[in-house]
């Protein structure tokens, strides 16, 4: 039986150092770092006074405020990605309405909203009839579906930050057992909130470099000291080769390979030696029928957690050899923060565009070698290097493992 080969068509991005795909890449191969100290609330008496926030995003750019006002900031970052892949990719919905699918992607669902309606009942004021559907995660893919008129499988995974991974292996998935011809596979993620800031600073998971904004995530420094929580959206249209040719799309990729495994080791520690994360990378290079040495960029979950960077780095180091023999490696997450459920998304757009530019997006803030992290990880300038392969990493609590290939469509 031939393989059902599949493309991306579209691409959405809404992050903390841009708000569209153009704006998004040409922060991230110009370095600009998106953290700064929190404006969201005051988090002066949290240990954690640090975020890569959105800035200048304003929702009724993207929809109505009727609209606005019924959805959480992770509804409204998906929504905006989601909009911005469907025009990319030039798909015409109706025609075919019942043939398109959405997958959504997302870590914590609605918890800012949680939070601050609790604070708000604690104070005496009446919970609004808008409160449990703003928290449920699938109604992101809801809302989507509605503005857009999509008919196909809507489905919501929640499997912590490797959801966004998670989301385009099951919209291949779809598409591989003839489910849909097109699938918007989406992520959106907003936890910034006291209480989540206040649980992941007592879980000595957060960067609490509170004076150095900037510098506080540096993944694979020998100086790194937690991760930077970050927000925002991803969205990529994939379809078989077979409808996109058909209907005359351009294609900016092929999604050749994908996996997913469990490291079944810990709820938040990864395994120490990496082998979930190896496992998951070979799968995804067999499923593309790809050897290590075809994968020309690996843009890696690299989050600047001690323990999660150094595991990372022997999980490559096993599929892909030492510096000598593995590929370069970086870890965008130095600039936008850790997006959690949009990140496997919006980092496997850079491997797309990392592919079409022949740009690899640096690692910033690595000045102190660390001698268990030794490959090389493009620190601090983007390099321009012809690739025609890139696998994105992500990597979730709970041991949870997503692998993505993109590559050059031919």
């Amino acid at each position: 039986m031939e393989k059902t080969r599949l493309v991306i068509t579209g691409m959405g991005a809404v992050t903390p150092v841009g708000i569209g795909v153009n704006n998004y890449w040409r922060a991230l191969t110009t370095g600009v770092c998106g953290v700064g100290h929190i404006t969201r609330f005051d988090a002066s008496a949290l240990p954690v006074q640090i975020a890569a926030e959105l800035k200048g995003f304003d929702p009724m750019d993207f929809m109505p405020k009727t609209l606005a006002r019924t959805m959480d900031p992770f509804m409204q970052y998906a929504f905006a990605a989601a909009g911005e892949a469907l025009q990319d990719s030039g798909l015409s919905i109706e025609p075919e309405s019942d043939r398109i699918g959405i997958v959504m992607g997302t870590a914590m669902d609605g918890v800012t909203t949680v939070a601050s309606t609790q604070a708000s009942f604690d104070e005496g004021h009446r919970v609004g009839p808008r409160f449990v559907p703003m928290t449920i995660g699938n109604i992101a893919a809801a809302q989507i579906a509605i503005a857009h008129g999509i008919h196909g499988p809507s489905l919501t995974l929640n499997t912590a930050c490797s959801a966004g991974g998670d989301a385009a292996m099951t919209a291949a998935m779809l598409l591989c057992t003839g489910e849909a011809e097109a699938v918007l596979a989406v992520g959106g993620e907003s936890i910034l909130c006291p209480i989540v800031v206040a649980g992941l600073s007592q879980a000595k998971a957060l960067s609490r470099r509170n004076d150095d904004p900037a510098g506080a995530c540096r993944p694979f420094d020998a100086e790194r000291d937690g991760f930077v929580i970050g927000e925002g959206g991803g969205a990529l249209v994939i379809e078989t080769e077979a409808h996109a040719l058909a209907r005359g799309a351009t294609i900016y990729a092929e999604l050749a390979g994908y996996a997913n495994t469990s490291d079944a080791h810990h709820v938040t520690a990864p395994c120490p030696d990496g082998a979930g994360a190896a496992a998951c990378m070979r799968r995804a290079l067999a499923r593309a029928g790809m050897q290590p040495a075809d994968i020309g960029y690996i843009n890696a979950h690299g989050t600047s957690t001690p323990a999660g960077d150094k595991a990372e780095t022997l999980a490559i180091r096993s599929v892909f050899g030492g510096r000598e023999t593995a590929p370069p490696v970086s870890a965008t997450k130095s600039a936008t923060g850790h997006l959690m459920g949009a990140g496997g998304l919006t980092e496997a757009i850079a491997c797309i565009l990392a592919i079409r530019d022949g740009i690899l997006p640096p690692t910033l803030n690595l000045h102190t070698p660390d001698p268990d992290c030794d490959l090389d990880y493009v620190p601090n300038v983007a390099r321009a290097t012809a690739i025609d392969a890139a696998m994105s990493n992500s990597l979730g609590f709970g041991g949870q493992n997503s692998s993505l290939i993109v590559r050059r469509y031919r």
